[in-house]
């Protein structure tokens, strides 16, 4: 088997690949739209930038573009860093409301 034959084989095979990985980011999106709960949303948030990732793996090697790697590290970093936003944010909201709850249990019982 030669090279041009992998690469056809994986031409077809990438296809698929990408269509599978944007059928489950749809599904991610919808989760993180409609989650019960603030956890849910933030790891549906995880999992898309992870999806986002490997479609770029994918087309790393089907384009054969080498500066696509260096996109999906910059994004692999920003993805990070707005899940540990996404959470510091939501502690600082859980943080405040339970405060406040408190301060009226504690007027309520006086």
């Amino acid at each position: 088997m030669t090279i041009d034959r992998f690469y056809e084989i994986y031409d077809k095979f990438a296809i698929v690949i990408l269509i599978i990985l944007g059928v489950i980011a749809v599904a991610c999106l919808i989760r993180a739209i409609s989650g019960p709960k603030a956890y849910d949303r933030i790891v549906a948030v995880n999992m898309l930038g992870t999806l986002t990732m490997a479609m770029i793996i994918v087309l790393l090697v089907k384009l054969r573009e080498g500066y696509l790697a260096d996109i999906c590290l910059i994004y692999a970093l920003i993805s990070f860093l707005a899940v540990i936003v996404l959470t510091k944010v939501y502690k600082g909201a859980y943080e405040a409301r339970k405060k406040k709850r408190e301060k009226e249990a504690r007027d309520g019982n006086t």
